[in-house]
């Protein structure tokens, strides 16, 4: 009998997988306490050995670890730490811990399958040294019984609760510490930390986006705009858990949980209900039975643990209480988020760019044939984050929608789509790119149908949709208009190039007789970008061939921007528009010169840029478009070695750098290290004129011999990442 239960309990397998899939952070898996390595002689007794008496795990709100992690706010009693950064714990055994003889590790498991290749499966062995972003563990103190870890957890680790084991390893098998709650560790995004994908480099941004646990939402309508308070409140009692169950709700494999775009896409389908029983039931006809009507809510707690308790639909929601409670699960989780509000909404049907009224004979809108439809006010939520699977520049804010209002790929979802991919109209990125671009731009065309039953277009507004697009300022209050991240100014060259583009990228060919689009093909555009050192001017050269006999004029328009190394924009620096004047059968080149003056104030650690330039050719309308990232050459330090390079006799290591910039650089701090070299050392200089070296001497006793690395960096605010290094050969004494 028992065994057949025994059966029942197993999942079903399919044919594709040797494990079931693994998608729930709640479920866990028996860990035998003694993992035998073949029989155990009699005899043997496990208080023998070097054995586990309690774990410490510093997790009050004072204490080190929620401190440094900005966790503290937490109303939870465990352990919370952000991934990528480095966190204590204290080891108590039973007598005093000997590295020579003793071994143990540290296993960190989630889910009811883990396994080691999904990153559910975790073992840490204690090694010397920590790798910045890379699990690892090393002892940074040992006292009578106890060891003092310092652990590290990857930059990529997936977010979610994990269950804690410490393994000691005997002669005939693995021992391990019982199942403890208390010792359970939360790991969430780190926008502290520079490996994280959702890195922001701003501390006042952070303190808004991740830690302020009430925002505003702006509503009512472009000419009567009104304001109200909403308590995200992601740090409350349980809140946390209720976050981590919709991803078990949603089902997203417990591997892709480290990835903010897998868990942006699932949680803006999960916000609604709308065919997975997702938080929130939708209702926009006034009629609010068995609920609490939309306009009630003041925050998504409530919401949230109610959910959590019932895992039925709450009712009833809105646009912004959709968005509300997804400002809640991105922030609680780490990811940077904010709450937008776009007046005068476009709700595009069909995906075609523009909002199709049918008109009737007296000239009014046709309310049966007509399916689209322009909101007075539309929220949504903007989640910060790089985007890897997109081309270099469209990193940072993107669009993430839990309002239910068209399926995606089968589901009520939207997002994460790129601002910036919007703002150019380069909407063939993933996902969703075309619909968020309607909302925010479509033009409203007036179609009215002749006796003969064709289509005559009767007017078209390109300035109704989209008109302003906000949000809460960083710090304050007040509201802070991003209609400019989105769009280029209404009307302008820019961004009617730009809705050329993206009907180039966008539009859906309804049948085959339908006026597809047909690219401009006799005449080619590229542009070149000259290599140039950071602080000197370049320039931008944009070459078009016109392949045809006709005499062709050109509206173009170049944008710079500057971004982060991760292909996040920072801002645009460079707006340039011109005319060209395209002779038939010839190339015609065109230079914009980039000024350093232009730049240089904004720029970041890494000095890459992106471009993107777009035309029109003005007698057919075709639209030529493209971009391109850039980087600029940071100057290097110079390293150098002086002396016999040999094991326990002092050597000379020296430092060099010249300031490339038009200016003096101001408190400049030089960092040297090198393993088994030396240990790191710090020196600040408090000005390095323009063009003047400096020289840093340093002495040092090498102490282990082989090839060594010497590391150097100088930082300071007008410049970064600037790097230096060398491998130099210890010899043995």
């Amino acid at each position: 009998m028992s065994e057949t239960t025994d059966k029942e309990k197993k999942p079903p397998l399919n044919g594709r997988r040797a494990l079931p899939s693994n998608n729930s952070n709640e479920e866990e898996n028996e860990v035998p306490e003694m993992e035998a390595f073949g029989l155990i002689p009699r005899g043997f007794n496990p208080k023998d050995y070097l054995r586990v008496v309690d774990i410490h795990m510093f997790k009050e709100p004072h204490e080190i670890n929620k401190q440094q992690h900005h966790t503290d706010k937490y109303y939870n009693p465990k352990l919370i730490v952000r991934r990528g950064q480095a966190f204590q714990i204290q080891v108590d055994f039973n007598r005093p811990y000997s590295p020579e003889t003793d071994q143990f590790w540290l296993e960190y498991l989630i889910g009811r399958y883990p396994q080691q290749n999904k990153g559910t499966y975790i073992p840490i062995l204690v090694r010397d040294v920590l790798k910045p972003g890379e699990w690892g563990a090393k002892i940074t103190h040992k006292e009578n019984n106890s060891v003092r870890l310092s652990i590290m957890s990857s930059a990529t680790c997936i977010i979610g609760k994990f269950r804690l084991y410490v393994a000691v390893l005997t002669p005939f098998g693995i021992l391990r510490t019982h199942r403890n709650a208390a010792t359970d560790t939360y790991i969430l995004f780190n926008p502290w930390c520079q490996q994280d994908a959702v890195y922001l480099d701003d501390e006042k941004e952070r303190e808004e986006y991740v830690l302020n646990d009430v925002g505003i939402v702006f509503h009512g309508n472009i000419n009567d705009i009104k304001l109200r308070s909403w308590s995200y409140g992601q740090f409350e009692e349980n809140i946390l858990d209720a976050c981590l169950f919709l991803m078990d709700k949603a089902e997203l494999e417990l591997s892709g949980r480290g990835n903010p775009i897998k868990i942006c896409r699932v949680a803006s389908a999960v916000i609604n209900s709308r065919d997975d029983n997702g938080v929130i039931a939708g209702s926009w006809d006034n009629t609010y039975t068995n609920g609490v009507p939309p306009s009630a809510w003041t925050g998504s707690v409530d919401i949230l643990l109610e959910y959590y308790s019932s895992k039925q639909p709450v009712r009833y929601g809105q646009c912004w209480v959709f968005a509300g409670v997804f400002n809640t699960f991105l922030r609680c989780l780490g990811i940077p988020a904010r709450l937008i509000t776009n007046y005068s909404s476009a709700h595009d049907n069909n995906a075609n760019l523009q909002l199709d009224f049918f008109l009737d004979d007296e000239g009014k809108v046709d309310t049966t044939t007509t399916k689209d439809s322009v909101w007075n006010y539309h929220c949504w939520n903007e989640a910060w984050m790089t985007r890897p699977d997109l081309p270099v520049g469209f990193g940072g804010w993107q669009v993430v929608d839990g309002t239910p209002q068209e399926t995606s790929d089968g589901m009520y979802r939207c997002g994460p789509a790129s601002v910036q991919a919007i703002k150019h109209g380069h909407v063939c990125f993933q996902f969703d790119a075309p619909f968020v671009y309607a909302e925010v731009n479509s033009d409203i065309v007036y179609l009215r149908r002749a006796k003969n039953g064709t289509q005559v277009i009767e007017n078209i507004d390109t300035t109704h949709v989209g008109q302003l697009i906000v949000t809460k300022e960083v710090g304050r209050d007040g509201m802070m208009e991003i209609t400019e991240e989105y769009k280029f100014q209404e009307g302008s060259e820019e961004e009617r190039l730009a809705l050329e583009t993206a009907v180039m990228y966008g539009v859906k060919k309804q049948t085959i007789q339908d006026t597809s689009y047909q690219p401009q093909t006799d005449v080619d555009m590229e542009f070149q970008v000259q290599k140039a050192v950071l602080g000197s001017d370049f320039k931008v050269t944009i070459t078009f061939r016109n392949k045809s006999r006709n005499i062709y004029t050109a509206t173009a328009y170049l944008s710079g921007n500057i971004v982060f190394y991760t292909g996040v924009t920072k801002n645009e620096f460079k707006k340039h528009s011109f005319n060209a004047k395209l002779e038939p059968y010839s190339s015609s080149a065109f230079d914009v010169v980039i000024k350093s003056s232009e730049y240089l104030s904004d720029l970041l650690d890494q000095a890459s840029f992106h471009f993107f330039v777009t035309a029109r050719i003005n007698e057919t309308g075709k639209i030529l478009a493209t971009q391109k990232a850039t980087v600029l050459e940071i100057p290097a330090l110079r390293i150098k070695t002086q002396g016999a390079m040999v094991a326990g006799k002092e050597m000379s290591v020296t430092v060099e750098f010249t300031n490339p910039l038009k200016q003096t650089l101001e408190n400049v701090v030089l960092r040297l290290e090198g393993p088994g070299v030396l240990r790191t050392m710090k020196k600040e200089f408090r000005q390095i004129p323009m063009n003047s070296t400096l020289i840093w001497e340093v002495k040092c006793i090498p102490n282990r011999p082989g090839l060594r690395k010497l590391i150097a960096s100088l930082n300071c605010d007008a410049l970064r990442h600037v790097y230096g290094e060398l491998n130099v050969q210890i010899q043995k004494p």
